[in-house]
């Protein structure tokens, strides 16, 4: 599989993505329980299908381009609210970057790493290993980059962001990301409950960071990406669950804007696994 993955680095973009997204509909069509997922939680949205259609092809693409991005050469990115990121670095408390399954959230960090992160300011995010001992080695090897740092989903884990924001440092997390059990609150996502992680607002709350929310767009014809950043639209409430549900509501108008790229097949509404 290593092999592939570097067979398939040095392919252009646009093939990537082509590839990607005939196995994102090839999935859709012979797997029920993936569709039926993908198509419940793109209703509780609100969504019509045209809409949704078009992240049936993005799942597919999320993954083929991963060979490129971890392997490959560099990608042309372009930056939409790169001041903001400028200014909140500024401000020396540090900065929470808040980035859901949209688009290529694999690219929004290695942006952030490329454009800020190579000088004392380097991006730390949450790592889970994953199971293949083949694909762990290469993920902990293409995500330890110059500017960018992660750190393991245990409490090690924790402290090394809380390090990080006090010494003015970026964190990135997915905060619709399932987490484990005890680390969340039930709050609702798309007017469904979700159990829905309180880490973000607990580092924000406990280090005064600034929240930022970010998400790289997948330009057309394998163009390369575009970085949108911009502010927390209101401030987090001191109570946990209303800023988590605060989180939430971000979350769903970030997604909004850009449905056809949202990770819609996600099991966001599963039960949490339990913290080993």
């Amino acid at each position: 599989m290593i092999t592939l993955f570097k067979l398939l680095s040095a392919w252009p973009l646009w093939l990537l993505h082509g590839l990607g997204a005939t196995l994102g509909w090839l999935v859709f069509v012979v797997s029920p329980a993936y569709r039926k997922r993908f198509l419940a939680n793109a209703h509780l949205a609100g969504l019509v299908w045209q809409q949704w259609l078009g992240a049936v092809g993005s799942a597919g693409k999320l993954v083929a381009e991963l060979p490129r991005l971890w392997l490959g050469r560099p990608v042309p990115v372009l930056w939409d609210g790169a001041d903001l990121v400028e200014a909140a670095l500024a401000q020396g408390h540090g900065v929470v970057f808040l980035t859901p399954h949209l688009g290529c959230f694999e690219i929004a960090a290695q942006a952030y790493a490329q454009r800020f992160g190579q000088t004392d300011k380097p991006m730390t995010v949450l790592f889970r290993p994953p199971r293949q001992a083949w694909l762990r080695a290469l993920v902990s090897e293409s995500r330890q980059r110059p500017g960018l740092l992660t750190a393991p989903t245990t409490l090690s884990g924790v402290k090394q962001l809380i390090k990080a924001l006090k010494n003015g440092e970026s964190v990135g997390l997915l905060p619709d990301q399932v987490p484990p059990q005890g680390m969340g609150v039930m709050a609702p996502f798309f007017g469904h409950e979700a159990y829905t992680m309180t880490l973000s607002v607990r580092l924000a709350q406990q280090t005064g960071a600034c929240v930022l929310l970010a998400w790289g767009e997948r330009l057309s014809w394998g163009r390369g990406y575009r970085v949108h950043v911009q502010h927390l639209s209101e401030m987090l409430p001191a109570v946990l669950l209303d800023a988590a549900t605060a989180v939430n509501h971000a979350m769903e108008l970030l997604v909004l804007q850009c449905p056809q790229q949202y990770l819609w097949g996600y099991a966001r509404y599963k039960r949490p696994r339990t913290l080993t």
